[in-house]
């Protein structure tokens, strides 16, 4: 998977010509894939190498927050991690610096177009509930449709709860449970549920969600993970999840 990475910038320091080279050569292949409609990696990937970047441009003070750091070592007293970070001089931060000025309209250009299919995608894929849906959210099925392949995908979710000294954070989780084929998907997701409710007794009456749109796009790409962030929302909407 070719993703461009902070360290294509700071190799700014070594060749700049070469690494203006190797940032649009690996802006040129996040670009294809858009135009194939395939969304992940890439456009996460972008977004979280721009915010790097404006942190560099920020000044020198925040700099060592967006540089890559390497893991020295592991106190096991204490459970903390000690990290290893890059360091610049002030000359070699003027050539990063340069190079990122030069760079972050190319990579902003891309995440629109990122951005653009992302969004066609979330507004024309719809969430729907499968029969009654318990007070107990936090696990279930998801129904997701892969139209490229006439087929149903069915996942199993669980949501995940983590919290550190300031922020609860949730996370979505799934499991791939089976594949419908194209003969049988016309099938009720009423039918469907009532067969994993037999397949599985541990959920008795488990949340079950299905997604519907009618425009195929690449499934695993783009299709899943706005599928998943979708269910998300539609929890906290819902009041399902405090």
């Amino acid at each position: 998977m070719a993703e461009l990475r902070l360290n294509h910038f700071l190799n700014a320091v070594h060749d700049y010509e070469s690494a203006q080279y190797k940032v649009l050569d690996k802006l040129q292949k996040a670009r294809a894939a858009f135009s194939k409609n395939i969304v992940y990696p890439y456009l996460s990937s972008l977004v979280k190498l721009y915010e790097s970047l404006q942190v560099i441009v920020t000044g020198m003070e925040h700099v060592k927050q967006g540089l890559p750091r390497r893991l020295e070592s592991i106190d096991l007293n204490t459970h903390t991690l000690k990290y290893e970070y890059t360091t610049l001089d002030q000359d070699q931060m003027t050539v990063v610096k340069e190079l990122v000025n030069w760079g972050m309209p190319f990579i902003q250009e891309a995440i629109e177009e990122g951005r653009t299919i992302f969004e066609f995608v979330e507004n024309n894929l719809y969430i729907g509930e499968v029969g009654l849906i318990p007070s107990y959210v936090e696990e279930g099925y998801l129904i997701v449709p892969d139209l490229n392949d006439s087929a149903l995908h069915i996942l199993k979710y669980d949501v995940s709860l983590f919290t550190d000294a300031k922020e609860r954070y949730r996370s979505l989780r799934t499991a791939h449970m089976k594949t419908i084929p194209g003969r049988r998907i016309s099938r009720s997701p009423h039918s469907i549920k009532l067969e994993l409710i037999e397949e599985n007794r541990e959920l008795p009456n488990p949340a079950t969600y299905l997604c519907n749109m009618e425009i195929a796009f690449p499934f695993e790409e783009t299709v899943l993970p706005i599928a998943k962030r979708k269910l998300m929302r539609h929890l906290y909407t819902q009041g399902g999840l405090a």
